[in-house]
C-alpha cells in the first residue's frame, strides 16, 4: 500500500472499537490494523460497472460534466452501491446518464484500473442494447451522443473505456470481412 493511499482512503480509527489503526504487515502485505481489538482494515478497491450501448451499429458515450476528466467522453458507467447487484449499477448508470432504458446482453469485460482520482478499482462493462426512453445528457453528462466505430472521439477519459471501444470496434471490423 502506498503512503498516499493509506493516507487518503483508509481510516486512522477502528470501526468496531474507535481504537487506532496502525500499519502492520500480515500475509506478506501491509494493512491497518486496530491497537486495541486486532481488527484488520482491508482497502479494497472501489467496484463499478456500466455498458457499451449499441444502436444500429453505433455507440453510446456521454460527455463528463465533473471531474476527473470534465469534457471527455466516456461510456456510461459508474460506482456500485451498497447492496445493488453489478447488473443493477449498470443499467441504472445507463439511465441516469443518457436517459436510456437498457437491457444487458453480454459481460464485455472486466478491467483492473488505478485511478490517480479514484484510487484503485475493478470495472465490469456489458454489452447493452436500447429498450425505451430517450438519448440525453443527465446526472454528471453534459452531452450524450452516438458514435459510428470511425468516429469515435480521441478525447476518451479512461484508458478501460478506449480498452473496450479498441474491442467493440475489432469485432464489427471482423463482422464484415
Amino acid at each position: 500500500m502506498q503512503s498516499s493511499e493509506r493516507d487518503i482512503l483508509a481510516p486512522k480509527f477502528c470501526p468496531h472499537c474507535a481504537g487506532q489503526l496502525a500499519p502492520k504487515v500480515i500475509d506478506e502485505r501491509e494493512r491497518l490494523v486496530c491497537q486495541e481489538c486486532d481488527f484488520i482494515f482491508y482497502i479494497n478497491p472501489k467496484v463499478s460497472a456500466g455498458a457499451l450501448i449499441e444502436d444500429e451499429g453505433r455507440v453510446v458515450l456521454v460527455r463528463r460534466g465533473i471531474e476527473p476528466h470534465v469534457g471527455s467522453w466516456t461510456l456510461p458507467a459508474g460506482f456500485t452501491e451498497y447492496g445493488e447487484t453489478i447488473e443493477e449499477t449498470a443499467i441504472r448508470e445507463c439511465r441516469e446518464e443518457t436517459g436510456l432504458e437498457v437491457e444487458l446482453d453480454d459481460l464485455l469485460g472486466v478491467y483492473s484500473v488505478n485511478s490517480d482520482f479514484y484510487g484503485h478499482l475493478v470495472l465490469v462493462l456489458y454489452s447493452a442494447h436500447v429498450v425505451g426512453g430517450e438519448l440525453a445528457a443527465g446526472d454528471d453528462a453534459s452531452e450524450a451522443g452516438l458514435f459510428a466505430p470511425a468516429e469515435l472521439p480521441t478525447d476518451m477519459a479512461f484508458q478501460a473505456h478506449r480498452q473496450a471501444l479498441g474491442d467493440w470496434r475489432k469485432t464489427i471490423e471482423e463482422s464484415v470481412r
